[in-house]
């Protein structure tokens, strides 16, 4: 169902709180904060600027990183209001804390068109406990409520959650509304064929997604460590590597159900294999890669998947018209172990027919680096949240916003009864 966007609400004149994920990675070096990327930040900017052009006065408000609810001034997030300021081109007000006097005070002085950005809202204990009082006055600043964190919806915490009980005007922003069309829509109803690319460290994080897009897609292609619980599950050694023992029923009832449905599951065929990694310094042992379909052999440990596995991906992702890609190949986080990671961005960017949906943070991650990201379809903002959205389970911060067809149905009502718009909802 279409949630209630920013383009549904009339908010010139009134303060808009609005909830994004300004949780960028920042470096301190002499005394100096510096954005290392500012992604965050710019999928955000259609919806900031969207209301600063209609006359919103924008009150803006985020998480940075584990401050373990106490501030830390090196998880402040005044150089976040430098950068959106230099991207907005525009000055944006920055409010010391997130709740109280000042921060009422900050929010109720804007004009229209002006912006204000809270302090980090962990710096608060009661922000992760979802505690009522606590959202009650995150309500205070604002008369309108916004979620456009999408990665953050799976959480129910005041700002995602709480705070819309106290508001009653609510509806997601830009950046949400296509989240939700592509990881919703897109993939509810993909343009065939359909090609889903799985990778990371765990089945037990991906289990349910790959138990519900075995009911939608052609082809499902399996990398990473999880590969290898597969491994387990075909019987096959798999030497050191990381696996999931516990989980090797799950990935065979997987294997099954793909054989019966007739979708085409591809597992490596050959591995990039070292005996030592040690990930605090990012450097491994001299490393081979086995031949094709040849088992890891004792004290070894697969860490990438090879070429003859990249070959045979190459024609499935060349003939896909809808590919969805969560969790890098192996440790690309390690050079050497990278390989096949950047090998399948360059195939998923190549494919220029096909809608190509890139989800999850390590990924994400893999596609920057890659240099890649401007040839992908769309690349969702959620980790967490989109694994959570696929599996089909509610999630919090979108669960609280109206549904378009609710609206439209109490404008009815109104229109019909003669009582004009409701105290709650304005009608679109």
């Amino acid at each position: 169902m279409a949630k209630r966007t920013i383009l549904d609400v009339e908010v010139r004149g009134k303060r808009v709180l609005v909830r994004v994920d300004f949780n960028v990675p920042i470096e301190h070096v002499d005394g100096d904060a510096r954005i290392t990327d500012d992604t965050r930040i710019r999928a955000t900017l259609p919806t900031v600027q969207n209301l600063v052009k209609r006359g919103a006065r924008v009150v803006l408000m985020s998480h940075l990183g584990r401050p373990k609810g106490k501030p830390d001034p090196k998880l402040s997030l005044r150089p976040v209001a430098d950068r959106l300021g230099y991207l907005l081109q525009k000055r944006v007000r920055f409010s010391d804390d997130c709740i109280g006097a000042g921060a009422e005070n900050s929010a109720k002085s804007l004009q229209d068109g002006e912006v204000l950005l809270l302090e980090n809202l962990r710096f608060h204990p009661e922000e992760e406990k979802n505690d009522p009082a606590f959202s009650r006055q995150l309500a205070q600043l604002g008369e309108i409520y916004v979620n456009d964190a999408f990665g953050t919806a799976h959480r129910a915490h005041s700002s995602t959650e709480g705070v819309a009980h106290f508001l009653a005007e609510r509806a997601i922003g830009l950046l949400m509304e296509k989240e939700l069309h592509f990881l919703g829509e897109e993939l509810a109803h993909p343009a065939r064929p359909f090609v889903v690319i799985l990778g990371g460290a765990k089945v037990s994080d991906k289990i349910r997604v790959i138990d519900r897009l075995l009911a939608k897609a052609d082809v499902l292609i399996i990398g990473g460590a999880m590969a290898y619980t597969f491994y387990l599950a075909q019987g096959k050694a798999v030497g050191k590597s990381l696996v999931e023992p516990d989980r090797v029923e799950m990935a065979r009832l997987a294997l099954n159900k793909a054989a019966s449905r007739g979708i085409e599951l591809l597992l490596p065929v050959d591995s990039y294999i070292v005996e030592h990694i040690d990930f605090e310094r990012r450097q491994t042992s001299p490393g081979r890669y086995t031949q094709p379909a040849e088992e890891i052999p004792d004290g070894w440990r697969a860490v990438d998947i090879g070429p003859a596995t990249l070959a045979a991906m190459k024609r499935p992702l060349a003939a896909a018209r809808t590919i969805f890609w969560n969790g890098p190949m192996g440790v690309f986080e390690i050079r050497g172990c990278d390989k096949g990671t950047f090998a399948v961005a360059e195939m998923v960017a190549e494919n220029r027919d096909a809608v190509s949906i890139v989800g999850g943070g390590d990924s994400v991650k893999a596609l920057h680096r890659s240099g890649l990201a401007d040839r992908i379809t769309f690349i969702s903002t959620g980790g967490g949240a989109s694994l959570e959205f696929l599996e089909g389970k509610p999630l919090p911060g979108i669960s609280v916003i109206p549904d378009k067809a609710e609206e439209e149905a109490k404008a009815a009502i109104a229109h019909a009864t003669g009582e004009g718009p409701t105290e709650s909802f304005l009608p679109t």
